[in-house]
Parts: structure tokens; sequence; C-alpha cells
């Protein structure tokens, strides 16, 4: 499953089709799409819709429209995961083959009560590590953790440190449901696609270290990272499909693309704002500087008449 690592940038937006994008999501995908072509690289999309359960009909199409009402462009065919579970059994195989997974017969009960996961999760207990109790059947599977410190270097949020064993513990790869879960499926995904560079929100910057130790376990490359500040609302909660965050308007791009400019510390300059959006895409990635984007997990959405 070794992929070669090719010279170009490659950089990705992967949403999740659970609704309409709405601004935090329009923050990563300008972000992601600013840095590759910056950089003269290329700019791919994948729909991740591994869970299933959350997806909404229709959503994945309603998604691409916008993106390409507001002038994004991207490289090739878009990747769905749902197409991909072969994929994923393959390096789920090949985790069971080398004695890195193990089944787990424990339900929601009986993980209730642990201690907080550095995510907000659970913190496997290690119930099932040194095999299944009393002829227990497996629900999911779990990669079996150690208690070394996982280390990145983030091009905005700077050296991440995580103990998995510590912070999370043992974590799972195919759900009690029968699917793969997201940990699994997004580092099959980048080295699929060949991703040099990923930029995307600081929500998601407590995965990375469980994304890599994945990828040491296959023999995959690790791409660089960069987290971008989480776009959250007057409560500091999260924007996002559940908490019924408003879309962007296709109608109207330019007023949600320089909300977004501003939201990630860029500076228009002295000229005045764009006239349409060949313009804004013309000095957008001419101006785009990462070094610009503040160092912080989360900030409050700005208010602009949509």
């Amino acid at each position: 499953m070794i992929s070669l690592v090719p010279s170009v940038y490659r950089g990705r937006f992967a949403p999740s089709p659970t609704g309409p994008l709405h601004f935090g999501s329009l923050v990563a995908a300008l972000g992601s799409y600013l840095d590759a072509r910056a950089n003269c690289g290329e700019w791919l999309v994948r729909m991740e819709d591994v869970d299933q359960p959350r997806c909404v009909a229709g959503a994945d199409g309603q998604i691409l429209k916008t993106l390409d009402a507001f002038g994004f462009k991207w490289q090739g065919e878009v990747m769905v995961q749902s197409n991909r579970t072969e994929r994923y059994r393959a390096a789920f195989d090949q985790l069971r083959a080398n004695g890195f997974i193990f089944p787990c017969a424990c339900t929601r009960r009986q993980l209730a009560g642990g201690a907080t996961a550095i995510d907000g999760g659970q913190i496997y207990g290690g119930r099932c590590r040194n095999g299944l109790r009393n002829g227990g059947k497996a629900r999911a599977w779990r990669v079996r953790v150690g208690d070394d410190d996982i280390k990145f270097d983030d091009t905005i949020q700077g050296r991440i440190t995580q103990q998995l064993q510590r912070d999370v513990g043992d974590f799972v790869v195919l759900r009690a449901d029968g699917l793969f879960a997201y940990q699994l499926a997004v580092v099959v995904d980048d080295t699929d696609q060949q991703i040099t560079h990923v930029v995307r929100g600081a929500d998601l910057i407590d995965s990375t270290p469980r994304q890599i130790y994945l990828q040491r376990l296959l023999g995959l490359a690790s791409p660089g990272y960069a987290h971008l500040p989480v776009a959250v609302d007057s409560s500091g909660v999260k924007l996002s499909k559940q908490s019924l965050a408003a879309p962007v308007v296709a109608a109207q791009p330019l007023r949600a693309l320089l909300a977004a400019w501003r939201f990630l510390g860029q500076v228009w300059g002295d000229e005045a704002a764009p006239g349409d959006l060949r313009e804004f895409w013309l000095n957008a990635i001419r101006d785009w500087e990462i070094d610009r984007v503040p160092a912080q997990r989360q900030m409050p959405a700005p208010v602009y008449s949509r």
C-alpha cells in the first residue's frame, strides 16, 4: 500500500454531505484552496460520506454546485468514500494480519463512565485488549496503541504532541454497525489521492496523531498539516450542519468569500473590494500568506450579509 508522494503540492477539501455548505465549511475550503493555488499546486475534492447514517440525500450535489458558483475549480473526479469499501477493507486486513488491531465486544453501556478523551469522547479502558471475555462476540475492531508520544509540526498551530494511550486509548477502525471509521478511511484516501498537504479545521487536530499512527502502521507517508481556526457562534458552538448553521448563498459569493478571507487573517491591501469573482481569485491567490492565519483553534464567526 506504500504510495509515492508526488513532487507537486496536492491539497484537498473533504466535506461531509450532511447538509448545505455553511460559513465554517467555506473557511476550510478557501484556506485549503488558496494554499494549494498559491503554491502552484492541485486541489481535489472528496465527499466524506463514510458515516452513512449522518448523510443527507442530495447534499453532496448541493455542496459541489455551491463550490462551483463560488469559483472553486478542482482537479479530476470527486472521490466518494461510500464507493471505497474495498480499499478500506484491504487496509483493515493489513492491520489485522500484522496484529495491530483486536476485536472488541464492549457495548455502549460497558464503555460509559470512562475518562474523557482529548477530543471529548471517552478513553477506552482496554477491557478487550487481551482477548474477548467469556466468549464475547466482536462488535468493533480497535487499534492497539502504545505509550510513545506522537508529534507533528502544524504549519499554523505549532508543535502538537499527544500520547495515544493516555489521551485517547485504543481507537476504533471498524465500527459495530459494520462501517469503517473515519480515521482509517481518511488515511487511505489521502494516500490514494497522493495528498501532500492537509489544510483543514482545527476541530480535527486532535484526530491527527491517530492518523499519523495509522500511517506508520500501514507504511504510508504522512502529509504536512495546517489546521485553521474553527468558526463558532456567539455561544462558542462550532458552526455545523448539526447546529443548524445558515448556508452560504450561491447567488452572493463575494461577501462570503471576503468575510472568510478576513477571518483567516488575510489583508486585501489598498485595492478596492473586488468587483467580481475573477478579480477576487486573482488577488487572493497572489496575496495569500498562511503565516497570517491566526494560531487559534476557534474564533467567532463574522457577521456579514449573505
